[in-house]
This record gives C-alpha cells, structure tokens and sequence, in this order.
C-alpha cells in the first residue's frame, strides 16, 4: 500500500507532476542559455556566423552525448551507496566516474582539435563560414574537459540528494557568460575583439569557472559527499565496468547527435542563409519545444517509477497518459505563438539578415504546430524509462532519427522540388509518426509486466554487489 505521506504515490497526478515538472525544466533553460546566448551575440555579425555556430553545434553535442552517456553508470552507482549509507564508496565512485569521464574528454577533445579542418571540408561549409567555424570548434573542444567535469557534478549532486547547488552555479556563470560575451566577439577598449571565437573564449572562462567550483565543493566534503585525492587514483576494474554499463545511454544520445549532423550535413549543401535559418530554428526549437518535453519526461519516469515501485501500474499508466496529454496541449501552444510571432523570433537573433529572417520563419511556421507530438510521445518515454524499459527507448530513438527523419529529409529536399524545405518538413513528419508508433507500443503493455527486470539493471545490481562483497570484511 502506498504510504499516507507520500504525495507521489497518492492524490492528484497533474498536481504532483507539474511540482515535479516545473524545477526540472527551469534547470534545463539554464544549462542550455551558454547556446541561446551564443546565439543572440554572434547573431550580430551577420547570418554567416550564425550559420559558423549552427555547423559547429552538431558535432559538439555529439561529443557531449558521450560524455552524457558514461556519466550516466556512475550517477546511477553512486545513488546506490547512497541509500546503503556507503560513504566510502560513493567518494570512491564519484571520484573514478570523474576521472572516466575527464580522460574520456581529454581524448576527445585531442581528436576533435585535430580534426576540425577535415570536418568543416567534409562538411562542405562555405568559405565566408570556415574561419569562424573553425575558430569556434577548436576552442569548443579546449572547452570540452571543463564541460565533462561539470556535468558529472551535476549528476553527483543529484545524485546525492542536492540538485540545487549546480543549478545556482549556472545561473551565476550564465550571467557572467551574458556579460563577457559583447567583450569577447566585439573588443572593448584594450581588449580586442575575437568574432565568432569569442564566444567560444567566452564559454570556455565560465564553465572552467564552474568546473574549478564544483571539484573545489567535492573535495572540501562540505555539502554531503567527500573525494578525497585517493579517490583520484584510477581504478581500472571500476573504471571498465562503469563503461559498459553507461555504454547504452551513450548509444541512445549518439544516435541523436549523429543524426543531427547529418542533418546539418544537409542543410550545408543549399548554402549560408539557410544554415543560418536551421541553426536559429533548432536554437527556437530546443528552447520552445525540446526543453520542456525532456523536463516532462524526467518528471513522469519520477513520478511513474515510484508508483511502479510501490505496484500502483494502474496509477502510473495514468500518469502517462495525462502527461501526454499535458505535453500535447502545452507545447500546441507554444508551438501556436511561434507560428505567430516567427519573423520577430528570428529576428531576436539575426537582426540584420532579412534573407535569414524570412527562410528562419518559413522554418518555424512549417514545424512549430506539430511540438505537442513531441510533448505528448516524451511523456510516453518517461514511462518506459521508469519501468526499465531503456531498450525501447533507444530503439525509439534509432527509428525516429535514422529510420524516419533523415531518409524523409533526404528524398524530399533532393528528389522533390521542395529544396531545403523538404528538409524542414521532415520534423513535423518524423514527429507526428513516431508519436503513434510509441503509442502502439504503450497500448500493449510490455512495460506493465517488465517492471525494472531489464538487462541494464541486472548488470547494474551485478556490479553493485560485486563491489559491495569486494569491500565487505573476510
């Protein structure tokens, strides 16, 4: 029976998921302002360093997803400890997924810095982009150590039970990031100006920041978990099985990454205004859209999890089910006021380019009225996720990208006369087909019976206890 304090296991669903909802996604507008920010500076130099950032975004979320991905096994680990009361192990834990995911980074980063040239002529950019891209890129990757290591704090914290603390820190870099920005791309006084790169300079000063914060926080053992330097010290056996269990996740987020490269891959081909276009479109799209639906998704896994947990499998097919139907009617209407307001929201970012402006609106126009299947199919995942489903996710995810939206974008933009705008029309297309498939598959029910007996979670209880006799006394 679910106990009578509990409000997530008991009352009114829309009440507990919105308490829910509303935290999580303010947090994820914070993470996501150092793009938006970017955007809006860089936007007044003109659409061709827009579209140097656009190009640039793809690859640099790919390698974030993986990063994302690793930090996943030992977030996960680390809640663990924390509810057997294991001190030892989760400093232990916190500081190896640390080390993981930094050298991980490091690696990375080596790579990318290398290759960016080769990348930007793959990616057939135009001359009048190159040099910025260029720039942005390789300074991105410099960036990319002082990233990973903030977003393993932020799962640490979580983890732990203090979500807040990094969610201060960002908002204290994100005006500070709003701040140097003007400095760094346009010069003032002694300090001159780096265009496009600036903001990449600008970037990499911030979340450094906020990197040196949160190692400084994990190492003085002040807000509820200590690493001290022996934790530091690589631990090869943890290290290894830490990555195959956070391995899927990093599946599932490269699969999106890889897609929206090919994508802009696409885009590149028809030229500098409608890079420009898609890359202030997606930046609308994520903020409007993709934000929201990711927060609703975390919120019903939360709160569908719990209910699981505790047998409520009726209270939490509800909990979907409202939720998509919450995140149908909202992000409709959202996606309502960008239809509306298109050419002023494109203009926010790239004042000065009316080419940009008028392609950047036929964008959202063609795409902004289907954001509630996006809605509606991201709280149909959270329930999935919160019955261990994780395989179904992940093949959402595949047939979504690379089944649907990338073949839908490259017959209509190169075998019709629709161009580019083949390309656009193939979001709302993927979306709203996707949304039925994942119905399908929540009508039949398989998460009902598979409860949180999945493979990700015996491997994870298998490391645990493998861990756990390790340390238990002889």
């Amino acid at each position: 029976m679910p106990s009578s304090n509990n409000k997530l296991l008991e009352g009114p669903i829309l009440r507990s998921l919105l308490a829910l909802a509303v935290p999580i996604v303010l947090a994820n507008v914070l993470q996501s302002a150092y793009q938006i920010i970017d955007a809006f500076w860089v936007g007044r130099l003109g659409g061709a360093a827009i579209a140097a950032v656009s190009v640039s975004f793809p690859v640099m979320f790919l390698m974030v997803a993986v990063g994302a991905g690793l930090s996943i096994a030992g977030s996960t680990l680390i809640a663990q400890y924390v509810g057997a009361r294991n001190e030892k192990m989760v400093g232990h834990v916190a500081g190896q997924t640390l080390l993981m995911v930094v050298l991980a980074a490091l690696v990375l980063g080596t790579i990318g810095y290398v290759t960016a040239p080769m990348v930007l002529r793959l990616m057939g950019v135009a001359p009048d982009v190159y040099d910025g891209a260029l720039g942005f890129m390789r300074v991105s990757f410099l960036a990319l150590a002082f990233n990973f290591t903030f977003f393993v704090f932020q799962g640490i914290m979580r983890s732990i039970g203090r979500p807040s603390l990094p969610v201060y820190i960002v908002l204290a870099t994100v005006f500070l990031n709003f701040a140097l920005n003007p400095v760094m791309i346009f010069g003032w006084g002694p300090i001159p100006g780096h265009g496009v790169m600036g903001a990449a300079l600008t970037t990499l000063v911030t979340q450094g920041l906020a990197a040196l914060i949160g190692i400084a926080i994990l190492r003085r053992g002040s807000h509820g978990i200590h690493v001290h330097a022996a934790n530091l010290v690589p631990d090869f056996q943890h290290i290894k099985r830490a990555f195959f269990l956070g391995l899927p996740a990093s599946i599932d987020m490269s699969a999106r990454a890889l897609a929206l490269m090919l994508m802009t891959f696409l885009v590149t081909s028809f030229g500098t205004s409608s890079l420009a276009a898609y890359g202030v479109g997606g930046n609308v799209l994520q903020a409007v859209a993709i934000i929201p639906g990711i927060g609703l998704s975390i919120a019903v896994a939360a709160l569908a999890g719990q209910n699981i947990g505790a047998g409520n499998i009726d209270r939490a097919e509800r909990i979907g089910r409202l939720g998509s139907w919450l995140g149908f009617g909202v992000l409709t209407a959202f996606g309502i006021l960008v239809f509306l307001l298109a050419s002023p929201l494109v203009a926010f970012f790239v004042p000065n380019d009316a080419e940009v402006i008028t392609e950047g609106a036929r964008f959202l126009r063609i795409m902004a009225l289907s954001w509630g299947f996006y809605g509606a199919q991201f709280a149909l995942i959270g329930v999935f996720r919160a019955a261990g489903s994780m395989m179904v996710s992940m093949v959402l995810t595949v047939v979504s990208t690379w089944v649907l939206q990338l073949p839908v974008a490259y017959i209509l933009s190169k075998h019709t006369s629709l161009g580019v705008d083949g390309i656009y029309w193939s979001l709302p297309i993927s979306s709203v087909l996707i949304f039925f498939i994942t119905v399908v598959v929540f009508a039949k029910s398989g998460w009902r019976k598979k409860r949180l007996i999945v493979e990700e979670e015996k491997l994870m209880n298998r490391v645990t206890d493998e861990i756990l006799s390790d340390e238990s006394p002889r």
